[in-house]
């Protein structure tokens, strides 16, 4: 089973439940946490992984060769990140916006652009020992782009035994769908707030309307704010699977980079029957 975790925005303790769900069910379980936040991974804060291969990793970005190039503009047509262009006898390549898909080589009728590879970031793989667990992360270079080929690679990787934990990147752009995409489940953890609740339903569009993936929410720091998203997820029959109370001693723990369920064992329970709830909303 693959559970993406994700946020309309960043600060809503995203990673706190990745982290407190993995290390519950490694218990019992086999787990992978991937943290694909790629950009600012910290899952490894937590779980002190043993890393065991660090590779690079890169993309092939298009170099145009003009000399065989009759402008037929081709490549600019397939290309659905505008990352090539076509402007009067001159063609440009915008290597920031390319995902490496290869569209352009392909298409291109002269046969004028070759791939050249481009390293991004880098990628680390490794285990945690209590408890047992495999982790992964991407890390983004600084002044890259793109982070959705890196996630790409990552979710290409999953294994098909056991459940994998994705701590997605915040937010609702295209590394966030990537994170998404052939997930069994998605959790979307937000705030009892105005912000909290806009975001989250921009993260709900995504999820359910256009990814037709069940989800649930976790509410994080219940108590304050308003009820506006309790209202919301009864409106449109979205389960509220968690509620973690405001409690300043989970953000003491956090700031001091001790999980949830380590600095207070009694969230354990909690987080089982909140993954039950999960196999029965995939079940249904």
């Amino acid at each position: 089973m693959i559970i993406t975790v994700a946020s309309g925005k960043g600060g809503t303790g995203k990673t706190t439940v990745a982290v407190a769900l993995a290390m519950t069910l490694a218990e019992t379980e086999r787990v992978t946490l991937m943290d694909a936040d790629v950009e600012e991974p910290n899952a490894h804060l937590f779980l002190h992984p043993h890393i065991t291969k660090q590779e690079s990793f890169g993309i092939l970005i298009p170099h145009v060769d003009e000399q065989k190039c009759k402008l037929s503009g081709e490549c600019a047509r397939v290309c659905q990140f505008h990352a090539i262009a076509v402007l009067g006898q001159h063609v440009m390549v915008f290597p920031e916006l390319c995902h490496g898909c290869g569209s352009c080589t392909l298409a291109c009728p002269e046969q004028a652009i070759h791939e050249e590879p481009s390293p991004i970031g880098t990628i680390e793989t490794g285990v945690v020992e209590n408890p047992p667990m495999d982790f992964m992360r991407g890390t983004l270079d600084v002044g890259e782009a793109s982070a959705t080929p890196m996630i790409r690679e990552l979710k290409h990787r999953i294994g098909v035994e056991g459940i994998t934990i994705v701590d997605a990147p915040p937010g609702n752009s295209c590394p966030v769908v990537e994170s998404m995409r052939q997930s069994d489940f998605v959790i979307l953890v937000t705030e009892p707030t105005p912000f909290g609740l806009h975001d989250l339903k921009s993260a709900v569009q995504i999820a359910r309307g256009e990814m037709n993936l069940p989800a649930g929410v976790v509410v994080n720091r219940d108590g304050i704010g308003d009820d506006g998203v309790d209202r919301f997820c009864a409106e449109n029959s979205i389960p509220i699977i968690l509620r973690i109370p405001m409690d300043r001693r989970i953000a003491e723990a956090y700031s001091d980079g001790i999980s949830l369920v380590k600095a207070f064992p009694e969230y354990r329970n909690a987080f089982l029957e909140m993954y039950r709830r999960i196999e029965q909303e995939v079940a249904a």
